[in-house]
C-alpha cells in the first residue's frame, strides 16, 4: 500500500510541539503519484492577541519591537538575543553616529588578538609617550617616561576608560595611533563591522568617527565569544593604579540584572551611551544605547529596557539537530516512511505568549519518489505570529530510502493502478 500523505505518523517529541503552538498547518503538497488520494488535513487558525504595551514609558521618539512600538530617551537603541541574533528592539540601528567611548570595544579587541597571537604578553611593559601622558579626558593616570604593562593598561581601557592607557597601546602596536587607527578600520571589515570608522584609539570626538549600534552589538558578541578569558575584565567593578582607585562606569553592573559587560561612553555631541550585556537563566542579551542626556538617564534607560527584553522574551529550542519532525511516505521505497529532520538545532526568540499566538506550518511532497538520499531537501518548517520572526527552516531527509528491486517496483505500480494505493 502506497502512503496517504493525509494520515502521516507524527512521532512524539513533534506532537508535543506542535499541541503547544495557536495554529498548525500541515501542508503536504501532493505530487502526481498521488493526485487521486485523500488531501491533507488541516487545522484552524486562532485569531492573534494584541501586544500589552510596556509600562512606565518616558517621553520620547518610538523603537521598534516584535511586540510594537514603545518610546525610549535613547536617540539610537538596538537590542538583539546572543544565541539567535533576533532583533528585540531597535531606533535608527544603522545610523552612523559618535560612539566616544564604546569605540575603545574595537581597540581592546585587537589588543586580544595580538595576546593570542603571541604578539603581546600580559606582563609585558609598554612605555609611556609624552603624548598618552598630556592625553585629556578620563585616565588611568600613567605617568610619562614609566613603563605599563599590558594587564594593566588593559584594565585601565576596561574598567577605567583611560583615554592614556589607548595611546600607550596603539603606540606600542603601530607606532601612532593614527597608524593603529588605519589597523582598527582593517579588523573592524575583517570581523564585520561594515559602517564603521575609526580614526583614533580612544573615541575623542573626530567628525568622521563614527560606529553604529549594530557594529557595536557584533562586536560585543565577538568579544565575549572570541575571547571568553579576556572578556571576564569587562565585569571588574574597580581598579586601582598609581594609587588611584576608580569605579567602572557601567550602571547595569550594579543593578540585580546578570550584567557582566561591557562599555559606557559620553562626549557632548554623543550624549551618553552604553554597550552592555546581561545573562539571566542562561540566556544573554546586548543593548547598544546612545544620545542619552545624562548620566542616571543612561543608567534607568539601560535597565528598564534590559528588564524588558528579559521579562518579555524567551529562547524556545524547537528540535535538536536531528530529531524527527515529521514522517513522509516513499512511493516504491525499501522503507514505506523517511523521517524529516531539522539539519540543526532550531531555537528561535519568541515573546513569552507565543502558545499563544504563533503559527506554524509544515510543506513538504508526499509521497517522495524512491529511493531518497539523507540529507536530501525535502520541505521546510515555518513559523510566524504576532511578534513571532518570521522563520524559514529547511527540513531534510533524516535517513536514505532505496528504491524497489524491479520485480517488487512492477507490483506496487499494479497495486496503485488497480486499487489507488
Amino acid at each position: 500500500m502506497t502512503a496517504d500523505p493525509g494520515r502521516t505518523a507524527v512521532p512524539g517529541s513533534r506532537r508535543l510541539l506542535l499541541s503547544s503552538v495557536a495554529s498548525v498547518i500541515v501542508a503536504a503538497t501532493t505530487s502526481a503519484l498521488a493526485q487521486q488520494q485523500r488531501p491533507p488535513q488541516r487545522s484552524q487558525s486562532v485569531p492573534q492577541l494584541p501586544a500589552q504595551p510596556l509600562r512606565s514609558q518616558p517621553q520620547g521618539t518610538p523603537a521598534n519591537t516584535p511586540l510594537g512600538p514603545i518610546d525610549t530617551l535613547a536617540r539610537h537603541a538596538l537590542i538583539v538575543d546572543f544565541e539567535t541574533d533576533a532583533v528585540l528592539l531597535e531606533k535608527e540601528p544603522d545610523v552612523p553616529m559618535p560612539p566616544a567611548s564604546m569605540s575603545k570595544l574595537m581597540t581592546a579587541y585587537v589588543v586580544f588578538e595580538r595576546l593570542r597571537a603571541g604578539r603581546l604578553r600580559l606582563d609585558q611593559e609598554l612605555p609611556v609617550s609624552e603624548r598618552a601622558w598630556r592625553m585629556g579626558g578620563s585616565k588611568m593616570f600613567v605617568e610619562i617616561g614609566t613603563a605599563v604593562t599590558v594587564e594593566n593598561l588593559l584594565r585601565g581601557v576596561i574598567v577605567q576608560s583611560g583615554n592614556d592607557a589607548c595611546i600607550v597601546l596603539a603606540e606600542a602596536i603601530s607606532g601612532s595611533e593614527e597608524q593603529f587607527a588605519e589597523l582598527l578600520n582593517e579588523r573592524a571589515r575583517a570581523i564585520g563591522l561594515t559602517r564603521s570608522t575609526f580614526r583614533n584609539s580612544t573615541g575623542w570626538p573626530h567628525p568622521e568617527h563614527r560606529m553604529t549600534c549594530r557594529d557595536l552589538a557584533l562586536l560585543a558578541k565577538r568579544l565575549i565569544t572570541d575571547f571568553p578569558d579576556y572578556y571576564r575584565m569587562y565585569s571588574e567593578r574597580s581598579f586601582r593604579f598609581n594609587n588611584i582607585l576608580q569605579e567602572n562606569r557601567n550602571p547595569l553592573l550594579y543593578r540585580n540584572l546578570g550584567a557582566d559587560g561591557l562599555k559606557t561612553g559620553h562626549t557632548e555631541e554623543s550624549g551618553f551611551g552604553l554597550t552592555a550585556s546581561a545573562i539571566q537563566g542562561g540566556r544573554r542579551v546586548i543593548l547598544v544605547v546612545n544620545g542619552l542626556p545624562s548620566m542616571r538617564a543612561r543608567a534607568e534607560e539601560s535597565e528598564r529596557l534590559m528588564r524588558w527584553a528579559f521579562a518579555e522574551f524567551e529562547n524556545v529550542r524547537l528540535f535538536t539537530a536531528g530529531e524527527t519532525v515529521e514522517l513522509v511516505p516513499v512511493h516504491l521505497g525499501a522503507k514505506k516512511h523517511v523521517s524529516l529532520v531539522s539539519p540543526h538545532d532550531v531555537v528561535l526568540t519568541m515573546p513569552r505568549a507565543w502558545r499563544r499566538t504563533a503559527r506554524v506550518a509544515l510543506r513538504y511532497t508526499a509521497p517522495l519518489p524512491a529511493p531518497v538520499q539523507r540529507g536530501a531537501a525535502l520541505g521546510t518548517l515555518e513559523v510566524s505570529g504576532q511578534g513571532v520572526p518570521a522563520t524559514t527552516l529547511p527540513l531534510v531527509a533524516g535517513e536514505d530510502v532505496p528504491q524497489l528491486g524491479f520485480v517488487q517496483r512492477i507490483v506496487g505500480g499494479l497495486r496503485i493502478l488497480a486499487f489507488g494505493f
